[in-house]
């Protein structure tokens, strides 16, 4: 079944914010989190299940609306270098080169959501192992004076 973006979205605005708040403390502060069903069963949460929710609840609880959005989802080009913070040719250009898997819907490519986060996941992992290796090198070579560091001289 898929659902419309109005189902997908949800907006500060469809709850109190004070029961917002509250919600988001108490659940802040529980231990074991749990569903009670009209029976009086009681239901744990999975770890990860909770702490999106409580993620979402935070989010809203400061005036932010939340969108979900399946992984199989297809964005459009455009859409794609939106999401990534390229400009549309430079996505193109990750697509052609494959670094990005993609498929066309007639003459018009279509990247699914599950491999722009992998993507995604890939380029933060390079950047962080390239920043790495710069302050290693940087501490190598003797040019990093922590005493010197944040002041005018």
């Amino acid at each position: 079944m898929t659902m419309s973006t109005r189902q997908n979205r949800l907006d500060p605005s469809m709850l109190d914010p004070d029961e917002l708040k509250t919600l988001v403390r108490f659940l802040s502060a529980t231990g074991t989190p749990a569903l009670v069903d009209e029976h009086g069963e009681r239901h744990d949460l999975p770890k990860p299940v909770f702490d999106q929710l409580l993620r979402v609840l935070k989010m809203m609880s400061e005036g932010r609306a939340v969108g979900m959005l399946p992984e199989e989802e297809t964005f459009t080009s455009q859409a794609a270098a939106n999401y990534l913070g390229v400009s549309r040719q430079h996505l193109v250009d990750l697509l052609e080169g494959e670094e990005i898997p993609f498929h066309r819907v007639g003459t018009h490519r279509r990247v699914y959501f599950k491999d722009l986060l992998a993507y995604e996941r890939r380029r933060d992992a390079s950047r962080r192992k390239a920043l790495k290796n710069l302050s290693k090198e940087v501490d190598e070579a003797g040019l990093y004076d922590p005493a010197h560091t944040g002041g005018n001289d």
